[in-house]
């Protein structure tokens, strides 16, 4: 078991170099100058990004899932973050319609920028990984399943994300603990 941990974490380590910082950077600016942040992904995307909104709502931002009861109406100046490694989910291609119908700013982050999402986002941020469902670069191969490295790095690079948002903030831990749910 071991030995396939390092190969994904050397898998993981070559990728980072295709992410891009003024893409993250350009991410971090809409989350911090939208009113509402409305974040969904289907399937492993979707575990990565309920991951990150909820280090968002640990940072202090007004987040929530899309699909949730308790997720509110859109207003001006709310922002979609959609994870899709395809970018033509049906499912994710229709919110994004939707949220463009509402005038929300967009966000795609995906492996496939010329996927429907994407061509219908304000910011396209390009999470490097394999997938069957998208011709990947043709630098990346991997030795796991499906979009796996795409997912991975997801998570990974949101929680880099979230790092230089604490950073920016001036906040620590301790301090986003103070946001952790208290009744679990």
């Amino acid at each position: 078991m071991k030995p396939n941990v390092y190969a994904i974490l050397n898998e993981l380590k070559q990728n980072v170099e295709y992410i891009s910082e003024a893409q993250m950077d350009a991410l971090a600016q809409k989350i911090d100058h939208a009113n509402h942040i409305f974040l969904t992904g289907k399937g492993r995307s979707g575990l990565s990004i309920s991951a990150f909104a909820n280090r968002l709502l640990h940072l202090g931002y007004s987040v929530s899932m899309i699909g949730e009861i308790s997720a509110p109406h859109t207003h001006e100046n709310d922002l979609v973050i959609i994870a899709s490694g395809s970018g033509e989910t049906d499912a994710l291609v229709a919110i994004a319609k939707k949220a463009k119908s509402e005038q929300l700013d967009l966000v795609c982050l995906t492996m496939n920028e010329a996927s429907t999402i994407a061509q219908m986002a304000d910011l396209i941020v390009v999470i490097p990984g394999v997938s069957p469902k998208v011709e990947s670069l043709k630098a990346i191969s991997s030795i796991q399943p499906m979009g796996s490295a795409f997912e991975q790095m997801l998570f990974l690079s949101l929680d880099a994300l979230v790092l230089s948002m604490m950073d920016k903030k001036g906040m620590t831990s301790d301090q986003m603990f103070a946001n952790h749910a208290n009744i679990e």
